[in-house]
């Protein structure tokens, strides 16, 4: 009988063991294809757009309609701008053989002042069309590139501004064998904001002299994180992790070294951060890590009421006036008509 007793035991204890493994196999199977799902589902171009990642906007009903009714305003002002604007569609390729293009408006009069401003996630260079109009109209030649993955440009991957800073310092040396004496700005919303500041922290030629930033995120991994958990429901650990490696070996970086925040210890330009208080995307409080991490000349403004991206359309004329101010007080001569 104890015999019988001792192999029941045995055999229930292996059914256990062999239970116990199908089930820390299968968890490790659903880790891996989740996390690769995640990697194509953020970062490939493919899948890019076809799902609305962000929240919806938690506004005032007074401020969601101001808001419209200066974007119905300001959208009509461009596509008049774009009518009589001068435009040339340039390209480089990136380090890693991309065809990367864009559209440089030049300035009615000579000038050697530039700015690259940068659009965000899933979006394209003409939805940058309205901040190139208000450059154009301060003197300044403008360029606006496609990021690698978004538009005209190639790429099967989104750089998330970390690819995308080495890209940046291609159209910058682009636009200095182009003008030799051409004074450089970079002017980033989003993920172009996140662009701008990984750019700032590498080392730059002497003739980029600023930097605005309008609502970028610490890091792909503090972004990721929070998208996880509001489209998806899912904690970081295992599975971000997981998606990270996969990014890596698919995308080239993981989320942690794509770090707006790290980049910011290396800064040497001026920088102003703009944010909307009631960006429920990039979370405003990233906006203030990333102020107190930059150790350069720095401006900091809070668009009261305003959602992610939301700045400028909910009061145009206050953003503008911020940007100039910054742009004056850090040397950067602004036109003496504006």
């Amino acid at each position: 009988m104890k015999n019988n007793s001792r192999k029941k035991t045995k055999k229930t204890a292996r059914i256990i063991v062999i239970v116990c493994a199908c089930i820390v196999a299968a968890l490790v199977i659903a880790d891996l294809v989740i996390g690769n799902f995640l990697v194509s589902f953020a970062l490939a171009r493919s899948s890019v757009g076809e799902t609305d990642v962000a929240p919806e906007a938690e506004l005032e009903d007074e401020t969601e309609k101001l808001i419209a009714k200066n974007a119905e305003r300001i959208n009509a002002e461009t596509d008049e701008w774009l009518k009589s604007a001068k435009r040339q569609t340039v390209s480089v390729t990136s380090d890693d053989g991309l065809r990367l293009e864009g559209d440089i408006f030049p300035a009615n009069e000579e000038s050697h002042r530039w700015v690259i401003v940068i659009h965000g996630y899933s979006g394209t260079r003409s939805t940058m069309y309205a901040g190139a109009k208000y450059y154009s109209e301060w003197g300044y030649n403008v360029l606006t590139p496609d990021l690698r993955g978004h538009g005209e440009s190639e790429g099967d991957y989104i750089g998330m501004g970390w690819l995308d800073r080495k890209d940046i310092l291609k159209w910058i040396s682009y636009l200095n064998e182009k003008d030799p004496d051409a004074t450089i700005i970079l002017h980033g919303v989003s993920m172009g904001a996140a662009t701008v500041m990984m750019t700032a922290g590498e080392e730059l030629p002497a003739n980029v002299k600023a930097a605005v930033e309008d609502c970028g995120y610490t890091s792909v991994w503090d972004i990721f994180s929070d998208e996880a958990k509001y489209l998806f429901h899912i904690p970081e650990f295992p599975i971000l992790y997981t998606a990270s490696a996969f990014s890596k070996a698919r995308a080239g970086y993981t989320f942690g070294e794509a770090s707006s925040l790290k980049q910011m210890e290396n800064v040497r330009i001026p920088m102003l951060f703009i944010h909307g208080s009631k960006d429920n995307f990039v979370n405003v409080d990233m906006v203030y890590e990333l102020y107190d991490a930059c150790p350069s000349s720095k401006k900091i403004y809070i668009a009261e009421g305003a959602g992610h991206g939301m700045s400028y359309y909910l009061d145009p004329d206050k953003y503008t006036q911020q940007v100039l101010e910054f742009l004056e007080e850090s040397g950067v001569e602004k036109n003496k008509g504006a």
